[in-house]
């Protein structure tokens, strides 16, 4: 079974910057195409960003875009999300997945914005 293990969250104020990494287990993690997803309190997880399997294309929600990057290392097996601007709308858990996403989910990690 895959596992996905999220960090770099934590607690930021609002215009602060944030960069997350996720290392996949498994050796083929560079045919995926991975993405970011999140999910607020309350609220359904929903796609942030998404990256093609080479690292050549990328798309993101239209409510981060501009704001955040993401980029893959897949040697690292591991794809980050750098977050600059940060607003408060986006705290939430944030996971990482394939698309389509696997049924697991790992733990995520947790990106609070708050002044």
């Amino acid at each position: 079974q895959v596992q996905l293990v999220a960090s770099g969250g934590g607690l930021v104020h609002p215009g602060g910057s944030l960069r997350l990494s996720c290392v996949a287990s498994g050796n083929i993690f560079k045919i995926y195409i991975m993405g970011w997803y999140r999910q607020a309190p309350g609220k359904q997880r929903e796609m942030v960003a998404y990256i093609s399997s080479g690292g050549g294309s990328t798309n993101y929600a239209e409510s981060v875009k501009g704001r955040f990057t993401i980029s893959r290392d897949n040697a690292k097996n591991t794809v980050y999300l750098q977050m600059n601007g940060l607003k408060l709308e986006d705290t939430a858990v944030y996971y990482c997945n394939k698309l389509p996403n696997w049924d697991y989910w790992g733990q995520g990690t947790q990106v609070t914005v708050s002044s």
